[in-house]
This record gives C-alpha cells, sequence and structure tokens, in this order.
C-alpha cells in the first residue's frame, strides 16, 4: 500500500478523534513521568499524520490542561490548605514563594523566546536525541551515591527552588523532559527522589497553566468546531490518565530507582531515529 492510501485511511473527523485520544493518553500518562510528554506527542504526530498541520504543535500544549487538572484534583486538599494558610503561617508562605521563585526562570524564557523554540526546536530529531542524552543523564544521576538532605518538598531552601527553576528551562527543548529535569535538579541539590518527584508536581501547576494560558491566547484565532473536539477528547484522556501517573509515581519511587525511565528515554529515542532514517 502506498504512503498516499495510508494517509488516506488515516483521515477523517472519526480517526482524527481517535488519534486525540491516543495522544490525550500519551500525554496524561508521560506529562509527570521523566520521559518527555511533549517529545512523544511529536514523535508520535509525526508518525501519524498531524506534522503538517500547523495546530498540531499547539494541541501538544493545550490537552497539558487535562494533565494538570488531574494533578489539581488529587493536590486539592492541600492546595486548600496552602490557600487558607499562606498569609498566616511563614512554612505555607515560604513555599509558595518558593514555588514562584522556581516558575519565574521558565515564564521569562517563555514569553522571551517560545515562538523561536517552538519554531526551530519542535523537530523529531532534537526529540530522538535528547530522550537518549537525557536517558544517560537520568541513569549516571540515579547511580550516583548522592546523600540526601531534604524529604519533604516544602522544606527546600529558597535558592534551591530557584536553582531548579533555571534547570527546568532545560525541558523547552522538546524529549528533555520538564519532570526529568526538575527532578534531576533537585536531586542533586541534595533532595531524595520522593520529594524531588513532588516538587515536580507542584512547578508543574504554574507552569503547565501559564503554557496552556498562553498557547490558548495565540491560537484562538485558529480554533475551529473540529479542533476544539478534537481537543475535548484529548483533555479528557489526558486527564484519566493523568490521574493514574501521578499516584503511581509517587508509590513506584519510594521504592524503586529512575532506570526505568532511563532505559525506555533510550530506547524510544534510538527506535525513533531507526524509523526516520529507514523511511
Amino acid at each position: 500500500m502506498s504512503l498516499d492510501a495510508v494517509s488516506g485511511l488515516l483521515s477523517g473527523p472519526t480517526v482524527d478523534l481517535i488519534k486525540a485520544a491516543i495522544l490525550g493518553i500519551v500525554e496524561g500518562f508521560t506529562e509527570f513521568l521523566p520521559v518527555s510528554s511533549t517529545g512523544h506527542l511529536l514523535l508520535m504526530e509525526h508518525f501519524i499524520g498531524w506534522d503538517d498541520d500547523a495546530f498540531g504543535k499547539s494541541f501538544v500544549i493545550l490537552i497539558q490542561l487535562g494533565a494538570i487538572l488531574a494533578l489539581l484534583t488529587i493536590y486539592f486538599g492541600r492546595l486548600w490548605s496552602l490557600a487558607t494558610n499562606m498569609f498566616s503561617r511563614w512554612e505555607a508562605t515560604r513555599f509558595v514563594i518558593g514555588v514562584l521563585l522556581a516558575f519565574l526562570p521558565a515564564a521569562v524564557i517563555g514569553a522571551l523566546a517560545g515562538s523561536y523554540i517552538k519554531a526551530h526546536l519542535f523537530d523529531v530529531r532534537v526529540v530522538c536525541i535528547s530522550l537518549i542524552v537525557g536517558g544517560f543523564v537520568l541513569l549516571i544521576v540515579d547511580r550516583m551515591n548522592l546523600q540526601p538532605r531534604h524529604h519533604e518538598a516544602t522544606e527546600f531552601s529558597l535558592p534551591m527552588y530557584f536553582a531548579i527553576g533555571v534547570c527546568q528551562c532545560l525541558a523547552m527543548i522538546p524529549g528533555v523532559s520538564r519532570s526529568g529535569s526538575t527532578i534531576v535538579a533537585a536531586m542533586l541539590f541534595g533532595a531524595d527522589r520522593r520529594s524531588a518527584a513532588e516538587f515536580s508536581f507542584w512547578l508543574a501547576m504554574p507552569t503547565m497553566v501559564g503554557a496552556f494560558a498562553y498557547e490558548a491566547f495565540k491560537s484562538r484565532h485558529d480554533l475551529t468546531t473540529d479542533h476544539i473536539t478534537a481537543i475535548a477528547v484529548g483533555f479528557v484522556f489526558a486527564f484519566i490518565f493523568g490521574v493514574i501517573a501521578v499516584k503511581g509515581l509517587l508509590r513506584y519511587v519510594q521504592r524503586h530507582t529512575f532506570a526505568l525511565f532511563a532505559w525506555w528515554r533510550i530506547i524510544v529515542g534510538t527506535a525513533g531515529i531507526f524509523a526516520l532514517y529507514l523511511a
């Protein structure tokens, strides 16, 4: 069967909704794991035919809202406690300041260079290389004889919060992984695996909400009924699988290293490179 024939089969409103569901599952399941959700989505878009659609690059960011709402749902009790105590208890105020400090570098660089990054770095070759390199970095850090000094994400120092936020900016390169960069940074700065993973969740909240709002505003004139329907489908699946991923990761890192995710990155990145050059 020719490539044109395959492309014809992989088109149409129903198939596009199936694609949206699949991408939503991938987004929800990978967003909070150190494997790069954006990288996985871009690879899948390339191989199922959405990479030629200008809206496709926006879609991978817009459906993140489902994953972030999954996180907000799980953390609702702690968020409410934080909101009600942030003006009366220094510990709560300090943590809010810490999250904002960590969010600041990505907000500034995203606003200044977001369009350039999206135009020049959202490329499957960049994704594959980033996945492989990031996998080896995760393996190396995981095998280092680190001595954790911090066991609670809400008790990091303010300079440590800011430094983690600076490292998060590396994740603007698709394939690096937002959660991966923040987890690795937190571990290198003295956090244990669980608190490092948990702070990546806290930092995800303003980062992903900000990215969604920015992308939604920029894409508002390009949205059609079909786009909105596809986003809704992707959103639902991202929400469901985001809940599964968040709860599963916290349980997993209490008993295991990040080696599984590192090898997954290396395998996916290598397979992607082979697929690109054999196509």
